[in-house]
């Protein structure tokens, strides 16, 4: 009689299997906070949601984000939280207030959130190349027939 044994395989997911497969999603940002939103995207961009996940392979999705003007933060941090950056020279740090960058550049608020979420390594460059942001409700995206994500 001959036996058998299980054998547990591992798939490794080819970089470009995964590239040809990415899927869209689309968030409606309307009265969403920021650090939650910016998780969820983040966990996209990456592809933690898929069960091929892989540190050292790309699989993450595109995320379409509309409504970012209507973003919420809690607390008091409309008025107390900044965004740093230096621009390299000397005497070049700039601080911007929340408050302004909300209403100037909310695009540039949620793209922060979601860049300082993302890991350090060389696929990070990429992944938020795929975060497309929108002030209005609608996006020029419609033909990727993007999946909606309710996070409420």
């Amino acid at each position: 009689m001959a036996t058998t044994f299980l054998q547990n395989k591992t798939t490794f997911p080819k970089p470009n299997i995964m590239a040809a497969s990415r899927k869209w999603h689309w968030i409606d940002a309307d009265g969403i906070v920021l650090g939650r939103l910016a998780s969820q995207a983040a966990a996209i961009l990456m592809g933690k949601n898929k069960p091929t996940f892989t540190r050292t392979v790309d699989c993450g999705d595109f995320v379409v984000v509309t409504n970012i003007d209507k973003i919420k933060l809690t607390g008091n941090k409309f008025e107390d939280k900044h965004a740093f950056y230096h621009t390299g020279h000397p005497g070049g740090a700039k601080v911007l207030p929340y408050k302004k960058l909300a209403l100037e550049k909310p695009q540039q608020m949620l793209q922060i959130a979601v860049d300082k979420m993302l890991p350090r390594n060389h696929h990070s460059h990429r992944q938020i190349l795929r975060l497309k942001m929108y002030r209005g409700a609608t996006h020029p995206h419609a033909v990727n027939h993007p999946q909606k994500i309710d996070l409420n």
